[in-house]
């Protein structure tokens, strides 16, 4: 009986400029021993980043081919767009990249090919080599096998190249068996933001009940550390929309005012959380609320990683009455009884018929517990407003009401929340505008 051949191809491609000067990079491995049996790198003059992701599938792809073309090849890349685009989970829309794709789809039967999204520092390989095409062009070179510096030791590139017992590619199980596997062998080290909740499932279940809005939380035992695994979470990742003209001012901006768009420095900080995310690589989802500010933000993203938007009523910020547009000194001085009444108790509305934090707290719980069912297991980016951020982190903390004023949000920062089966959250992020420098 003939043996059954199977290779891993890791690929990746880069553009300095997006566009700008743009090459990829591919590598065919035998799983088994984790041997690098061909590299593929080319500078390919300007171009952006997805073109030159799908040029180094191509390429990997081929080079798979040429070796053994009745081959099962996985296919592993941290591009979420072209993983899903491939297989066959999301549309393609971008008129560069349909060729692209047609072209890698001819390669090998359809049959004989799967995908699987992993995380940048497990592509180091073909990141490399994608750098060094870059590199290579900015000399006025091309690419040549025997100038590649990339060095795998055996055992390295064999904890790569064999794939982790997992779900269909992409999904969130096995990110949450890598992110054990790497807090195993690297127990007590820090972690960055982008651990906290770039990859899927990436932690075991949180250590106290998620509290409803009257409830508080209990704190963990003394010593308990992790909670037990509960499975891949459903994160939020919950953006703040970029700035408008009324942002820089601190004005009360709410539902109820004049739904400002973005200003030309919140189109700016829209641009820059796209990149980020793209660069993470996780998100499958976008949702928005109905605002203009929060609508335009989330499509500069969702354009970028080649998703849509779906709109979410619920995701609103609060209706600040006759405060709308008014400075918190302005309101002090004009409605001094009504702001005090406010700051005191949750129940309190803004002057004029304004929303409560109370019933805020019941539209956000509704439309989060609705938003858990409906993706359970994902990863969702939420692009909101400042109280419906707050509300989210205080609900997954078991903190008092009062804690809303305790907590700064930035324009264009990110948060994120992981949702577990039992009713556990985790708080992975706050505020992170690391994206906007």
């Amino acid at each position: 009986m003939q043996r059954l051949v199977r290779f891993v191809v890791e690929a990746d491609g880069g553009s300095r400029g997006n566009p700008g000067p743009a090459g990829y990079g591919a590598v065919v491995l035998d799983p088994a021993s984790g041997e690098t049996l061909a590299e593929r790198a080319e500078f390919i003059g300007v171009a952006t980043n997805n073109v030159a992701e799908y040029k180094g599938l191509i390429a990997g792809l081929a080079a798979a081919r040429d070796l053994a073309p009745d081959a099962e090849v996985l296919v592993r890349m941290d591009s979420k767009l072209v993983v899903e685009q491939m297989s066959g989970r999301w549309k393609i829309k971008h008129p560069d990249m349909k060729p692209l794709a047609a072209e890698a789809a001819r390669i090998l039967p359809r049959a004989q090919v799967t995908y699987e999204w992993i995380p940048r520092e497990r592509n180091k390989h073909a990141d490399r080599l994608a750098n060094e095409a870059m590199d290579a062009g900015k000399r006025g070179e091309q690419w040549e096998p025997s100038a590649s510096s990339v060095a795998l030791d055996a055992s390295a590139a064999r904890s790569l190249s064999t794939p982790p017992s997992s779900g269909p590619p992409g999904d969130a199980a096995a990110g949450a068996a890598a992110a054990r596997a790497a807090l195993a062998a690297s127990r007590g080290a820090g972690a960055g933001a982008d651990a906290l909740w770039a990859e899927p499932g990436s932690g075991p279940g949180g250590p106290a009940p998620q509290a409803e809005p009257t409830a508080t939380a209990a704190a963990p035992a003394a010593g308990q550390g992790w909670g037990p695994d509960m499975g891949a979470p459903a994160t939020f990742v919950l953006l703040r929309h970029g700035e408008t003209a009324l942002t820089p001012q601190k004005r009360f901006s709410g539902s109820g005012g004049s739904d400002p768009e973005l200003s030309p420095a919140g189109r700016r900080q829209a641009a820059a959380v796209a990149e980020a995310l793209a660069a993470r690589g996780t998100v499958q989802t976008v949702v928005s609320s109905p605002l203009l500010r929060c609508r335009e933000t989330a499509q500069a993203v969702a354009d970028r990683l080649g998703l849509d938007v779906a709109v979410e009523q619920g995701l609103r910020e609060v209706d600040f009455g006759a405060w709308e547009g008014l400075t918190f000194a302005e309101v002090r001085e004009r409605f001094p009884e009504d702001l005090q009444a406010w700051l005191d108790s949750p129940k309190a509305a803004p002057t004029g018929g304004g929303e409560s934090f109370a019933a805020a707290t019941r539209r956000i719980s509704a439309t989060r517990d609705r938003l858990l069912a409906a993706h359970a297991g994902r990863t969702v980016l939420l692009v909101t407003h400042v109280t419906p951020v707050k509300i989210l982190v205080r609900l997954a903390l078991g903190a008092p009401p009062e804690s809303l004023f305790r907590m700064e949000l930035s324009a264009a920062s990110l948060s994120a929340v992981a949702y577990y089966a039992d009713g556990n959250a985790s708080v992975r992020l706050l505020n992170d505008t690391s994206h906007l420098r």
